[in-house]
């Protein structure tokens, strides 16, 4: 009975001399997840800016501001959301203080 408790008393985690910090294992920069919202951003905020859709530029804003909310790695994702940032923004400036449409009614 007394090598049972030893042996048990060596694996007992409340103890803070066993303890062992957590150590997260190492990530290189190729192996993170796609971040699907900044990719879909960007998507929207060419397509909003050629076609001059208000919608696609509205949902490039949304979709920025969710990638910048789940953002990893910030170098490389900060630069991805800045740049569907600005393209819904130059896509929502042109559609609402842009010159209109020309009309298709002949």
């Amino acid at each position: 009975m007394a090598s049972h408790s030893n042996s048990s008393a060596a694996n007992d985690p409340r103890q803070p001399a066993a303890a062992k910090p957590y150590i997260p294992p190492v990530i290189q920069l190729q192996d993170l997840p796609v971040d699907y919202a900044g990719f879909i951003a960007v998507i929207f905020g060419v397509a909003g800016v050629m076609f001059r859709y208000k919608l696609f530029s509205w949902l490039a804003i949304i979709f920025s501001a969710q990638s910048l909310v789940n953002m990893r790695n910030l170098e490389n994702d900060l630069k991805q959301i800045s740049m569907a940032t600005m393209f819904a923004i130059m896509g929502l400036v042109t559609n609402y203080l842009g010159p209109s449409r020309p009309s298709s009614q002949s």
